[in-house]
This record gives C-alpha cells, sequence and structure tokens, in this order.
C-alpha cells in the first residue's frame, strides 16, 4: 500500500513542471499580443492632444505643431479636387428629338363601292400629278348618264316650245317656268352622275412615292377602303419642341442641325414654322422646319436628334456636372474659402453630360470641389488640389 502512494506521488511531481510551462507559456503569448496592439495604435492612430502631440510630436513629419494630423487642434484635412471656375466660350445651344414627315401624305381610299377594274399602282414608285392609279367598275354610273342625256334633250325641246308659245301669249308664264325647271334640274341631275363616274377613276392627287398596296384587278372594294398611299419626300418636315423658355429666342429662317439616329449624319434644316401656342401639358413650343431632302437622305417616320443654335458666348461661367449638387430647393456647390468647406446655392443654365452653366452664385476664381462631395460637411477643413 504505501508503495503505491510513493509511486503516485512520483507521478505527480513529473507532471507538475509541465503544467506550470503551459501555463507560462500563454502568459507570454498573451504579453505579446497586447504589446503588438498598443504599438499597432501608437504608430497608426496616434492620439491627438491640446499641444498637437499625437500628430508625431512637434516638429515631427508633418511639419510644424501638430505634425500630420494639421494645425492646433488636430482634425485631419479632407483632399478633395477643385475646379477653379474661369471664363469660357458656351454655345447657347437647344437640343431637342424630333421626327421626320413627307411634305404631303395622303392615304388613296376608295370614294366608290364595286370592282376594281384597272390598277395602275407600282409600289415605291414616283407618280404624277393626275396619273390614273386605279379605276372602279362604273357601267352603272354611265348607263345612268345615258339616260339623263336623253332627258335633258327632251326638256330642252319642251322648253323651246313652251317659250314660242309664251311670246305668242298662248300660254302663261308659270307654264313656261315649269318646263324650264325640267330642263335645269335635270342638267344639275347630270353633272352630279358625272361627278360620280369621276370618283371611279381615281388619280394622284400631287407628284409623290407610290406606297404599298393588297389590292389586285378584280378586288371588291366598298366606301373607304384603303388602296395606297401617296407620299411627297422631296422635301420633308421636321417637327420638334422646345421648352418654353426658349419660345421667345426661335425665329422663323432659324438654321438647325439634324442628326439622323439611323445612321449619325447631320443634315441642316431651316425653321418656317413656329405653332403660336405653348403647349399647355408640356409647356414646349411645337416648331416645324424643312429640309430638301434632294437625295432621299431622311425618311418620313425616322427619329431625329436637333440642335438649334441661339448664340454664343465668350465669358460664360461653367462647372463640371458632378459639382453640381440638386437639392429640393434648387441647386448647390461647394466651395472651398480660407481653407474649409462653404456652401452656395447657384442658379444653372444650360447643361450637358459633362458641364453646366453657372448663372448665378459664382464669379471667376471660385474654387469649386469636385470630388469627395458626399463625405465633406460645411465647415470642414479640406485640402484642395487641382
Amino acid at each position: 500500500m504505501q508503495t503505491q502512494e510513493q509511486e503516485r506521488e512520483a507521478v505527480e511531481t513529473a507532471e507538475a513542471p509541465t503544467g506550470k510551462s503551459h501555463r507560462v507559456l500563454w502568459i507570454v503569448v498573451a504579453l505579446a499580443l497586447v504589446a503588438a496592439l498598443v504599438f499597432v495604435k501608437m504608430k497608426y492612430f496616434p492620439a491627438p492632444n491640446a499641444e498637437g502631440k499625437g500628430g508625431g510630436g512637434k516638429g515631427a513629419a508633418g511639419g510644424g505643431k501638430g505634425g500630420p494630423g494639421g494645425g492646433k487642434g488636430g482634425s485631419q484635412k479632407l483632399p478633395v479636387q477643385v475646379y477653379v471656375v474661369k471664363p469660357t466660350n458656351l454655345s447657347d445651344e437647344v437640343a431637342a428629338t424630333g421626327s421626320v414627315l413627307a411634305d404631303e401624305s395622303v392615304v388613296i381610299k376608295s370614294e366608290l363601292s364595286g370592282k376594281i377594274t384597272s390598277l395602275n399602282i407600282k409600289e415605291g414608285q414616283p407618280v404624277r400629278k393626275g396619273q390614273l392609279l386605279f379605276s372602279i367598275n362604273a357601267d352603272e354610273a354611265q348607263a345612268a348618264i345615258s339616260k339623263q342625256q336623253y332627258n335633258i334633250k327632251l326638256f330642252r325641246d319642251q322648253e323651246r316650245r313652251q317659250r314660242t308659245l309664251l311670246d305668242k301669249e298662248y300660254i302663261s308664264a308659270q307654264e313656261y317656268e315649269q318646263a324650264n325647271n325640267q330642263l335645269l334640274t335635270s342638267q344639275s341631275d347630270l353633272r352630279a352622275l358625272q361627278a360620280s363616274l369621276a370618283k371611279a377613276y381615281v388619280r394622284a392627287p400631287f407628284d409623290g412615292v407610290l406606297g404599298l398596296t393588297t389590292a389586285t384587278v378584280g378586288t371588291y372594294v366598298s366606301p373607304g377602303a384603303e388602296i395606297t398611299t401617296l407620299s411627297r419626300v422631296r422635301p420633308v418636315k421636321v417637327d420638334f419642341a422646345v421648352p418654353g423658355r426658349f419660345a421667345s429666342s426661335i425665329r422663323v429662317g432659324d438654321v438647325v442641325s439634324i442628326t439622323d439616329e439611323g445612321t449619325n449624319k447631320k443634315y441642316n434644316a431651316k425653321v418656317y414654322a413656329i405653332d403660336p401656342q405653348i403647349d399647355p401639358v408640356s409647356r414646349t413650343q411645337p416648331v416645324r422646319a424643312r429640309y430638301a431632302n434632294t437625295h432621299d437622305e431622311l425618311r418620313p417616320g425616322a427619329f431625329v436628334k436637333v440642335n438649334l443654335q441661339l448664340g454664343e458666348s465668350t465669358d460664360a461661367l461653367q462647372v463640371p456636372t458632378e459639382a453640381v449638387v440638386p437639392e429640393a430647393s434648387g441647386y448647390s456647390v461647394y466651395t472651398v474659402k480660407n481653407g474649409k468647406m462653404a456652401p452656395k446655392k447657384v442658379k444653372i443654365g444650360i447643361r450637358s453630360d459633362k458641364v453646366i452653366q453657372i448663372t448665378d452664385g459664382l464669379a471667376v476664381g471660385d474654387s469649386v470641389i469636385r470630388t469627395g462631395i458626399l463625405q465633406v460637411k460645411p465647415g470642414d477643413a479640406v485640402k484642395a488640389t487641382k
């Protein structure tokens, strides 16, 4: 029994140094971690104090009291890029979107019901004014005209005889007037029948180009049935609208630049009509220009971009688009004054994707912040670079 106790004590005595070694090792590791954290804190996150020693001490690499932490007070300066306002050349240009229209365009329809007896429509080909396009079966109208012509001959003879009798006072004036009225009524009926017959022969109302058609000889059509289209495409019209504030600046005869969206080619058109009213819904001024379209460059229905030159200024103040901050009450820019950020209310004019004209609120020489706008607050110290 004594021997077992002695063996157990021997084992515990042998293990005791190992347990103490583990505890010592953990203490050393913990101290090392604490030391590392303290080093990182002092190295990269110095604490500022009233004497400016936290930024590297007096005369540290930051230069002067306060070191890199800045001047007295220890707040860091936020680096920002600025744009120095200066006079620039600015073309007063209005951009809009427009649509190309044919100079004249009409849908060719039938005014009568009947079968098409002749068809002279060559799709996509030009035609001259008065050229026959198609005709409708007009046998009934022609028969009615022949009948009416015979009636007129009869009523004319009767009127002649009644006039002779009236001259000899064998009949009253009323009897003569009845015979004369029959003649005049028949002549009017004949003209109505002839007008109806003319509707059976459909002709081109003006020079133009024919559209597509589905009609063929023998097709039965009803009044109002669409047969084809006719368009005059030399010249073409361009419809567009500009904001109402520019309405007083547009004149008949102004030249506008048109860019075809499909080909990206530019053409010059001339304003020939301005709507007398501003659209009350969109508050825009409808304008119409005309382009010669000699070589069929523009097709009716095409979408185009329109640029109208209203003038040019040599002392306009412009700032980068990203420097302008939209607000509920208007627009602002952030300027640098005495090394600190100072917001300014401004009014804008012409704008593009890169620059915005400032019409009020800035002066030549002002430094406008263009980067770090979301991080800086009024009164913050900033380090400006151009």
